[in-house]
């Protein structure tokens, strides 16, 4: 190109960007660089006859020119990028090797289940191995569900208020999965035999065994026959499998709930003492008779398990607020 006009720079920038794309290799595009921009390249080939033109017209050649040269680096610098990631050593990155395959790889950290899932979890393995199916039901309850249902009168000191968290005048957030235990006899003739698992609240004192938001455990069995040495046999087959350990030592404490006569509490020997698991006992006939079963042909046992008081003396845990504080260095034991 001898002549110095806008046509001249259109042509070169038509002919250098489809050089650019049809380079296959960088020895190849290299040579496109050169032909272009070089110090004997074509656009410095065409700016030579930048004297031969009016003065008026110089400020604009020029401008263009410039605009021509950006276009092409910046094609230039795509098609050096493109090239790179078709070499088979970008391949190898892309597929997550480094360049040199005898450097040290690294390190992938893995999650894990959160130790409160992870016990929940061999719970209701156990359970399932014991005959017991899983049965869920909502977080936020009625009262009859959460207290009529399960014997607990108007007056009973756990409806108060201060002891609940009340949404509305008659839904709450369930303080007990033994909600879930009345949705199933309304609707499920016996027999059967249920777990329910879920998280529970109530507005306990946060210390190293209690929390206003955990989960429980919820059991329960009704069969014709059933008596209070099945309840017994049952839990000690269960901690003794969970905790994988045939002398383990557990209690059953003469208690008192609404919906079971008798009652216990069920204590386990940990950490020198013994530690509160939950409670238990045989169905009050009443809460039967209230969904429509006959209580002398069917009896019945229910327990209640903090599972996260399980997770604890699985591993040895002392303070139930690790489960919520969200610190690495405790959950990643469990990975």
């Amino acid at each position: 190109m001898n002549q110095g006009s806008s046509k001249d720079l259109e042509t070169l920038e038509i002919e250098a960007l489809k050089a650019i794309e049809s380079a296959t290799d960088a020895p190849a595009l290299e040579a496109v660089r050169i032909g272009v921009l070089g110090k004997k390249g074509s656009l410095k080939d065409v700016l030579r006859n930048l004297g031969s033109l009016p003065v008026e017209d110089r400020p604009a050649f020029g401008a263009r020119a410039n605009v021509v040269k950006k276009k092409v680096e910046a094609a230039l610098s795509e098609a050096k990028e493109r090239l790179s990631g078709a070499s088979p050593k970008s391949r190898k990155n892309k597929r997550g090797l480094s360049a040199d395959v005898t450097l040290p790889g690294s390190e992938v950290h893995r999650g894990s289940r959160h130790p409160v899932q992870l016990v929940s979890s061999r719970m209701i393995r156990i359970f399932g191995n014991l005959g017991f199916e899983v049965a869920d039901g909502p977080e936020v309850e009625d009262e009859w569900h959460n207290f009529t249902g399960l014997n607990i009168p108007v007056d009973h000191i756990a409806r108060d208020p201060a002891e609940n968290f009340y949404l509305q005048d008659d839904l709450l957030m369930r303080s007990q999965t033994s909600t879930v235990q009345v949705r199933v006899m309304e609707g499920t003739p016996p027999p059967f035999r249920i777990i329910a698992p879920g998280k529970v609240f109530r507005p306990d004192t946060v210390d190293a065994t209690h929390s206003y938001m955990f989960h429980q455990l919820e059991g329960l069995v009704v069969d014709e026959g059933i008596t209070f040495g099945h309840l017994k046999a049952t839990l000690l087959d269960f901690f003794q499998q969970l905790l994988q350990d045939e002398g383990m030592k557990l209690r059953l404490r003469p208690s008192f709930f609404p919906f079971t006569e008798p009652s216990a509490e069920v204590d386990l020997f940990w950490r020198d003492g013994w530690m509160e698991m939950g409670g238990c006992g045989m169905v009050d006939p009443n809460v039967l008779e209230s969904v429509g079963i006959d209580s002398e042909r069917w009896t019945g046992f229910a327990f209640g398990l903090g599972i996260e008081r399980v997770a604890m003396a699985s591993y040895n845990i002392p303070d139930i607020r690790y489960f919520t504080d969200n610190d690495v260095r405790f959950l990643q034991q469990f990975s």
